[in-house]
């Protein structure tokens, strides 16, 4: 891309942010970026001292093991990162690109110019940190306790106060602020610090002010508007964090403040049945660990949440149950980034979302939560002690059978059906784009769907891939045509402004609804394609006593246009084509599923195309692998009407 073209882009993206702002959130900004260039003369580099050590008391309960906690391998994003030897705080480990060590503010993220700059924020979120204080813990090595200090102190020297991009983004931050609460209490630190000198030396000069500093930039830097979205929360709960557990001298302003946010935020950005609204399944387990640690921190420290607020969390773990198939797997929707808000275990595959149902049926005593959720883990043992393990162990044993969810207001609708341990999971999407006038995380996406049979995807989402980089691909995977739903005239169902930038959101319908005891009917529309005097309506029906699914697309139009249907296989997915528009879906380890596209169509198995981009799923952030994309372009005058049946076999 040329430089004319790239300030085009710049501009533009300027421009459509602004048609996203209120004028109270342009003031905003304005004061902001003064803000920020007084900081830039006054602030870099600035490092704080503290009169007098804020020791907490411990809150947790850090378990005895039976076997000795071993070394992992660390990764970020399928990179092996060595820890071992000096780390490069500003590399972008994914690339190769390294980011200057200019004024935060003024570094460029949202492009390749530096690198890929998550590749280099999740190494700075120093989630390894709580690996490597529990090998301490376990072994009584001091080899562990010195790399631990080493690395603290090596990543404050190479990050002076508002130098580099890993004082950019607040939520960052506070994320070290959690990392650090949880190496503190695995270290014992208040204690340890009357038992070793070098330590106490290390934690009075260098930790406990550089935490003081992340607690400062903190209450300094929330996130407002139109971006106060999950990063928000993060804020809140790191500042809470921080005031409420150490004795620094702005804690309780810190403890009030980010509690009135922690406990209005999680009403406004869930539903009243704890749906997230950000429109984005993986990003639950994030946000609800931020709600979580906070109320825990709470709780023990004298600084309880309200009863709503823990009604709330009660409604997000209901709801987390029934996304939740059969098998433990949670499916795609919207952007994934493998955020977590702590670690512990690095380098060990952990379904974070099995961990919060054990969580929530400890703290609410539901044996129904706990027939998805498995062991107690490690998560929770740390969090909750033995008691807290005894009191989940003692918990009655249920069966988690299929169980239908439908939840019309929010527009997503959890359509289950089986019996002998079989599951059809047939989810619904007639929701809205996504959160707050950005919709940041959302994909256009309406009216898809996904289905599961047995615990194992078949018609998938396509994933995220990536945020700020390769913006061609980025377009592609949350845009229209990445999903099960008709993409018309080449063109999302909303306008793509940038990375995480939304602007022209539809208004999802939902016409009709009925469930009884032989069939389950969902039709909604949207009024995305408005613009091109195109309306798409489409009608699930789903045949309990037959477990077929059909499929009915109205497209009403003036004109001729353009309609791409695809339906997009997970990876593990065969496809055979059949006599006239059958196709056999088959896994390895699972059964077959038969798909029966309308006559009207000529289907095209698709895999992994780069021009046009099809065919392609992300399994995890920033990693792609191509899959089977059957794809059906149609050009037509006037309305029209499609038939799709989908009809898992019993073998």
């Amino acid at each position: 891309m040329s430089n004319r073209s790239a300030q085009l882009d710049k501009l533009a993206w300027y421009a459509n942010r602004l048609k996203t702002m209120s004028l109270p959130e342009i003031n905003y900004r304005l004061n902001t970026a003064a803000r920020k260039k007084y900081e830039r003369w006054q602030k870099v580099g600035y490092f704080p001292k503290l009169s007098r050590p804020a020791y907490p008391s411990p809150i947790l309960s850090i378990p005895e093991l039976t076997a000795p906690f071993e070394t992992k391998e660390y990764h970020i994003f399928g990179r092996h990162l060595r820890i071992d030897q000096p780390i490069d705080w500003h590399l972008d480990v994914v690339s190769g690109g390294r980011f200057p060590l200019d004024y935060s503010y003024s570094i460029d993220t949202r492009t390749e110019q530096h690198g890929i700059v998550k590749g280099t924020w999740e190494v700075n979120r120093l989630q390894f940190l709580t690996h490597i204080c529990l090998q301490y813990r376990y072994s009584g090595e001091q080899q562990y306790l010195q790399q631990f200090m080493d690395i603290v102190r090596s990543w404050k020297e190479a990050n002076p106060y508002l130098q580099g991009v890993n004082w950019y983004s607040n939520i960052e931050v506070n994320l070290r602020i959690i990392t650090w609460f949880l190496c503190w209490e695995i270290l014992d630190a208040t204690e340890r610090c009357q038992t070793d000198q070098a330590f106490k030396k290390f934690t009075d000069e260098l930790w406990l002010p550089l935490i003081y500093l992340h607690g400062q930039h903190a209450d300094k830097h929330p996130s407002k508007f139109s971006s106060s979205n999950n990063h928000l929360i993060a804020e809140a709960s790191g500042l809470f964090i921080a005031g409420a557990y150490w004795n620094f001298p702005k804690s309780g302003k810190w403890v009030r403040k980010a509690q009135r946010i922690l406990e209005r935020e999680i009403q406004l950005q869930h539903s009243p049945n704890g749906i997230n609204r950000e429109e984005a399944s993986e990003y639950i387990q994030f946000i609800t660990d931020f709600f979580l640690i906070a109320y825990i921190v709470g709780q023990r420290t004298g600084h309880p949440f309200s009863d709503a607020y823990r009604q709330m969390m009660q409604k997000i773990f209901e709801y987390i149950y029934h996304l939740m198939g059969q098998s433990g797997r949670v499916p795609y929707y919207g952007d994934d980034d493998d955020g977590h808000t702590f670690v512990l275990a690095h380098g060990e595959a952990e379904n974070n979302f099995r961990s919060l149902l054990a969580t929530g049926a400890f703290l609410f005593q539901d044996p129904q939560l706990k027939a998805k959720a498995g062991a107690f883990g490690l998560k929770n043992e740390i969090l909750f002690g033995p008691e807290g393990k005894a009191a989940y162990d003692n918990l009655p044993e249920r069966e988690a059978r299929p169980e239908s969810r439908l939840y019309p207001e929010e527009g997503h609708f959890l359509i289950k059906n089986g019996r002998q341990g079989r599951e059809t999971y047939l989810h619904i999407d007639t929701a809205p784009l996504g959160y707050l006038s950005i919709a940041a995380h959302g994909h256009a996406d309406a009216l898809s769907f996904f289905l599961d049979i047995d615990g194992l995807p078949y018609i998938a989402d396509a994933g995220t891939y990536t945020y700020h980089s390769e913006p061609e691909w980025r377009a592609y995977f949350k845009g229209t045509l990445a999903h099960n739903t008709i993409r018309v005239d080449e063109q999302d169902q909303a306008a793509n402004a940038g990375p995480c930038l939304w602007v022209d959101h539809y208004q999802p319908v939902l016409a009709a609804f009925d469930d009884d005891e032989e069939k389950t009917v969902v039709k909604g529309s949207h009024s995305g394609y408005a613009r091109l005097g195109v309306t798409h309506t489409r009608e699930y029906e789903y045949r309990k006593g037959d477990d077929i699914i059909i499929i009915r697309d109205y497209l009403e139009a003036d004109g001729r246009h353009v309609y791409e249907i695809p339906f997009h296989l997970h990876p593990e997915i065969r496809a055979e084509r059949g006599p006239g528009n059958t196709f056999t879906l088959s896994h390895p380890q699972g059964r077959t599923v038969k798909l029966r596209l309308d006559d009207s169509l000529q289907p095209q198995l698709i895999r992994g195309s780069e021009s046009p981009i099809l065919g392609w799923h992300s399994p995890s952030f920033l990693q792609k692998e191509p899959t089977t994309a059957i794809y059906s372009r149609l050009e037509k005058e006037g309305s029209f009407q499609l038939t799709t049946i989908i009809e898992p076999q019993n073998k």
